[in-house]
């Protein structure tokens, strides 16, 4: 069955690191979709083709933005084949376009992932061939990308209207490895409560995300003004469309100064995080410097640190955070200023020498972390 809605309607989802189903929930909603629905890894919703730009160009939190085609039952491959084969995918894929495949299974009885790839893509071929009389499909036009999900034995098929993942902002340089996501960071942020009033400071800025991120909310900067989509190619949605977003998106940003601060011992990181602020355009919001976290002190009398610290994976790098996140909590306590920290520590509220008034479950990448958030009253301080 087909559930890209009629009347100009289209059935969508966003997908998101494992913990930001409900800030992502939130954020569509606020952007006019419909039916917005959190699941594990992806929120639902449905809109028009100009919701779907909005979407891509607008949210902090997703990592893509999903047509889907449909969905169907799928315990053995001869469904998954007939299921795909039955979808009106000509309307989307064109008689010369790539149509890749890509997608994951999780608790259903078609477990290999490589034999589901290809029965999806046989269908599709099988379904496309017949529609346009073609027993050999070139795919030398432009890519149209087919993803897939099965849980629990429902195969959805998905059209991938982003193209590289949405965290790709534009900022920072591929060969610029950083251990934190964009759209993570925007999400800390978020979640810790900075709206561009007060101060921020990340004291472990690395290659500056948290920061940028930051200044990018205060200002209300949409995070894909600058880039492209895959869906600028598809005919069903018009240029025109893309051009009214992103005139949108302009006009919702802020004139104004905040006070964000990023710091970090070393200074190569510094001087990376500095030009990635500058290929954000938000450079002038940020004050960069070289200092140790161990001795944090800001003459603001308070204000929300959002970080993350290093974790080592290995026992003697492990140690050495260990000692980081000790020192770091006791310079911390010696403040006011609220605190937003996200480890994959376990013994981390017993390191910063507080417990936690809340923590939040989160996933950065694969490694699965606490956002550990302290307000101004600090419960358990000292101890």
């Amino acid at each position: 069955m087909s559930l890209s809605a009629g009347n100009g309607r289209l059935e969508c989802a966003a997908s998101c690191l494992f913990g930001l189903e409900g800030p992502l929930g939130n954020e569509l909603r606020h952007m006019g979709m419909e039916d917005v629905r959190p699941e594990t890894g992806r929120v639902g919703f449905r809109t028009d083709a100009a919701g779907l730009a909005r979407a891509n160009i607008r949210s902090r939190f997703a990592e893509r933005i999903l047509l889907e085609l449909g969905r169907f039952p799928a315990r053995s491959f001869d469904e998954l084949f007939e299921g795909v084969r039955a979808l009106p995918l000509e309307d989307w894929i064109g008689r010369e376009s790539a149509f890749p495949v890509e997608g994951w299974s999780l608790s259903s009885a078609l477990r290999s992932v490589p034999d589901c790839q290809s029965i999806v893509k046989k269908a599709a071929a099988s379904r496309l061939g017949a529609k346009y009389g073609l027993a050999w499909l070139p795919e030398t036009g432009p890519e149209r990308r087919i993803r897939f999900s099965i849980l629990n034995d429902e195969c959805r098929i998905y059209l991938d209207s982003s193209g590289a993942a949405l965290h790709k902002r534009g900022y920072r340089p591929a060969h610029n490895a950083a251990p934190l996501r964009e759209t993570l960071a925007a999400a800390m942020v978020d979640i810790a409560g900075y709206r561009g009033r007060g101060e921020l400071a990340d004291p472990f800025c690395g290659s500056g995300t948290i920061a940028i991120e930051a200044a990018l909310a205060a200002k209300g900067r949409a995070p894909g003004i600058n880039r492209s989509f895959a869906a600028e190619c598809w005919e069903n949605v018009p240029a025109a469309v893309w051009r009214a977003e992103r005139e949108a998106a302009r006009a919702r940003e802020f004139s104004g100064e905040y006070r964000i601060y990023a710091a970090d011992i070393d200074a190569r990181a510094v001087a990376m995080a500095r030009e990635n602020a500058r290929r954000a355009g938000v450079e002038r919001y940020i004050d960069f410097a070289v200092a140790d976290a161990r001795r944090f002190c800001r003459a603001t009398e308070n204000g929300v640190i959002v970080t993350n610290p290093p974790y080592g994976e290995r026992m003697l790098e492990r140690e050495g955070a260990r000692e980081l996140l000790r020192a770091f909590g006791a310079a911390w306590r010696a403040t006011a200023w609220r605190l937003a920290l996200l480890t994959s520590d376990a013994e981390a509220e017993a390191l910063l020498g507080a417990r936690a008034a809340k923590r939040r479950k989160l996933y950065n990448g694969t490694i699965k972390c606490a956002l550990y958030l302290y307000g101004a009253e600090r419960e358990g301080a000292g101890r």
